[in-house]
């Protein structure tokens, strides 16, 4: 599908755009890959690292802020994968503004240039925190979310479709307690404080969820929230793995922070259909002959949910260890 295909990617030299952009150079022969982001030297540092591929790569200073320019990169464009956002809590709750203008206003420019282009797909990543949002940025992205299901509204006679990708931290990212932890190991900790012992978190790879936004490309007729089954684990069990036998005190839940990372809630349920290997939450609303329930799933029970706390799925602290081999901290 990706053959011979020309794919934008926002926030391209982020882990993920890295990832994906690796994967489809590796897996497929798509025409070009345009890389959109505001940082011209982590553009520098990306071609440098995907030298090999660079015949294939254009990269785009812009911001998804400024349609204008979005319009102008998104020219010949077949496919766009939304991947630029203000992802630190703390950062968008001390810059509200800016959170707002970044995953809101530039998710509308994202849709409105689209549109406009004559791009087939639009695949939006999405969060765990968006569900049941407790914080600004959660919030910004619920809205998100919201704009690029409806967008489906505006396609007329257009031959495109918008969808989105949700899960939770990528095992390792930037932030999240894998490297929180490991920092502390590394200064020498002997102890490693979890904010409550209740807490759990899915465990979900770069290459897990670049598959999950192929497919979501593949599949997808417009509205669908495509989320995978992946395993969980307590932060507790973490923290074993990576320092076996330590203390763990208990300090007290962060501001804006879960206990779990949910990606079905109750009221989801009502449209959600459960296949082999992920689950899909359609809208509740059509606005198109193209948008279709995708064959092979079956509709869940009314009343059902999907979170890191009530998964089915569980890694053991060695299921944990030997997941940890995997990872490179920088």
């Amino acid at each position: 599908m990706l053959n011979n295909k020309t794919i934008l990617v926002t926030g391209g030299t982020g882990s993920f755009g890295k990832a994906f952009t690796k994967y489809v150079l590796t897996h497929y022969d798509p025409k070009k890959i345009i890389i959109y982001s505001r940082d011209e030297f982590k553009q520098f540092l990306m071609q440098n690292e995907f030298s090999e591929y660079l015949p294939k790569l254009r990269f785009f200073i812009g911001d998804v802020r400024d349609k204008d320019r979005m319009k102008r990169a998104m020219e010949g464009v077949d496919y766009v994968i939304h991947a630029a956002a203000l992802k630190q809590v703390p950062a968008c709750e001390y810059n509200p503004a800016e959170a707002i203008k970044t995953n809101i206003n530039g998710a509308q420019n994202v849709i409105d240039a689209s549109l406009d282009c004559g791009v087939k797909k639009v695949v939006a990543l999405s969060t765990d925190k968006a569900v049941n949002p407790v914080n600004l940025y959660g919030g910004t992205k619920l809205v998100s979310d919201k704009l690029f299901i409806a967008a489906n509204a505006y396609a007329g006679t257009k031959d495109i479709c918008f969808s989105i990708v949700r899960y939770g931290n990528v095992a390792g990212s930037r932030g999240s307690v894998i490297p929180k932890f490991h920092e502390m190991i590394k200064a020498g900790a002997t102890k490693l404080t979890v904010t409550d012992y209740r807490m759990t978190r899915f465990w979900i790879s770069l290459e897990e969820g670049v598959k999950l936004v192929i497919k979501a490309l593949e599949e997808s007729t417009g509205g669908e929230t495509f989320i995978s089954k992946i395993p969980s684990f307590k932060v507790t069990d973490l923290a074993q793995a990576m320092l076996p036998g330590c203390e763990m005190p208990e300090i007290g839940i962060y501001p804006g922070e879960k206990l779990h990372e949910i990606m079905v809630t109750v009221e989801d349920s009502l449209t959600t259909y459960e296949y082999e290997k992920h689950f899909i939450v359609y809208p509740q609303v059509r606005w198109n002959q193209r948008q279709t329930i995708i064959p092979g799933g079956k509709k869940v029970e009314e009343g059902f949910s999907y979170s890191s706390g009530n998964n089915t799925e569980w890694l053991s602290v060695e299921q944990i260890q030997e997941r940890l081999k995997t990872l490179h901290f920088e």
